[in-house]
Order: C-alpha cells, then structure tokens, then sequence
C-alpha cells in the first residue's frame, strides 16, 4: 500500500473558512502541510482563521476571497494562489451549497458542480507530467445523496452525482500513469455541519422542505461528528488508490467503496446494453 504524506505539500482548499473546511485546514498544517491556501466567500470568517493558524504556523496560511460560482473568481485565486506557492500539490474542491430553493439552486450549482469541475481542470493542467507538471492529488466532495433517490434534494442530489460520475470517468486508467494526478471522491453522509441548518428552506418548494425537517427530525441521531468525517477523510487522502471513492457516515471508519460502484456500473451498463 502506498502511503501518501501531507507534510512538504502545497494545499489549495475551497470552502476552507469553516465547517469541515476548516478542520481540513488545521489537520493538514499538524501533519505537516507546507503551506495552505484557504479560498472562501466569507471573508471575514476566512482571514480570521488564516490569522488565528498563523500565529502557530509562522505564515503558512494565505486566505483568498473566491466566490466559487464566478469563473472570473476561480482563475484569479488560482492565478494568485500559484504566484504564492510556485506549485500546488493538494487540490481539495470542498466548497459547496445544500440549497434547492427556486431563488439559490442555479449558485448552487454553479459552486457544486461548475466551480469543482473548473478548478479541477486548472490543477490538472498544472499538475499533470504530461503537461510538465510535477503530479498531484485531486479531491471532489460528492455526498451520500448521489448513492440513493433523495426527494427532498433532487437538485443538490442530481450535482453531487455529477461530481462522483465525473471524477470516476476522469481517473480512468491509464489517467493516472500518463498524470501522476491521484483524483479522489468522498462521498459524506449526513454530517454536523452549518450544511444541515435552516433545513425548511433547502427544498424546491415549501411542502418537501416539511416533509425533510420531519425526516431529519425523526432521526436526530443521525449526524456524524465532524470529527468522524475529518478522520475518514485523511484515511482516504494518506491511503486511497488513484481513482478511488470513499464512504463516510454514522462515526464509522471511512470505506473505500469503488468496487461496489465499479460493479454495479458494469452491471447496469450489461443490462442496459444488451436488453
């Protein structure tokens, strides 16, 4: 098994300024990180985090203002975060939003789906040994909702299954031997995050945001601890196989889950095929 370590690495993390974000940051500067660029649109809350971890880490941390849902936004952090660090080793899409309404779903996609896909194209021509680049690792964040029918959330649903199909389909072999990229997929159950507040107000429309607080209500047990999630995360970052996509709910360890989506893809497309 190849062990991947974080200390010596240059780290880009989208929607590092809180939450599971956040934690990213503080774990990969323990374990070594060389420097970290936390891109957020929440300034405030993002420089605060960078001057508070910089009074440990002598400097290590620069915040980058980023609405992820602006192209103009992306290329300039990225520009910017390149003129800082000369190389980027670690490119963490963790930005997101849970949101359906009829006001906020076209963002929401936009920093769910467009945003991730466009940085994942910045750092792949900027890693990729093909390109001249040095390799790297790539992480999407998908979400249990791409694994199951989720009615409360078909929007967000539908963009985190576009995350994990795109990511999959990107790290086909023999990607990684011609990149040395190493992309990766967690896929997040329920997690006690500022993600799952103000959950009446996530749906498509008034009545299925009842019905998902009811759902969750019913359930209030069901959160893992950020803690749970922060720990599966960097099983998967320090040990998964490029391509690989992980599991992680419920406070139970991190689970590399790719055979049993590598399989029922093959199935389905079987039946598909030769019906």
């Amino acid at each position: 098994m190849v062990l991947y370590e974080a200390k010596g690495k240059n780290f880009l993390i989208t929607g590092g300024a809180s939450g599971l974000g956040a934690a990213y940051v503080e774990t990969f500067l323990d374990l070594g990180a060389k420097n970290v660029a936390v891109l957020d649109v929440a300034e405030e809350t993002g420089k605060a985090l960078a001057d508070r971890l910089n009074k440990k880490n002598l400097g290590k941390v620069i915040f980058i203002k980023c609405d992820v849902s602006k192209e103009e936004d992306i290329t300039k952090a990225f520009d910017e975060v390149l003129a800082e660090f000369k190389q980027i080793d670690v490119l963490i899409n963790n930005a997101g939003i849970m949101v359906d309404s009829p006001n906020f779903w076209r963002i929401a996609c936009d920093v769910n789906w467009q945003g991730l896909v466009s940085f994942t194209m910045k750092a792949l021509k900027h890693m990729s040994k093909a390109e001249g680049g040095a390799g790297g690792t790539i992480i999407n964040i998908s979400s249990v909702a791409a694994l199951t029918k989720f009615p409360y959330l078909c929007i967000y649903s539908g963009a985190k299954m576009a995350v994990l199909h795109f990511s999959q389909s990107l790290a086909v072999d023999p990607f990684f031997g011609q990149t040395g990229v190493r992309v990766l997929t967690m896929c997040f159950g329920p997690t006690d995050t500022p993600l799952l507040q103000g959950l009446e107000k996530r749906s498509y429309s008034p009545e299925i945001g009842k019905q998902f607080v009811e759902m969750v209500s019913a359930a209030p047990n069901d959160f893992q601890k950020v803690s749970s999630a922060v720990t599966a995360f960097m099983l998967m970052y320090k040990t998964g196989p490029p391509g690989s996509i992980w599991y992680s709910a419920d406070d139970k360890p991190g689970r590399d889950i790719t055979s049993i989506i590598d399989e029922a893809f093959v199935d389905f497309q079987k039946k598909i095929l030769e019906a």
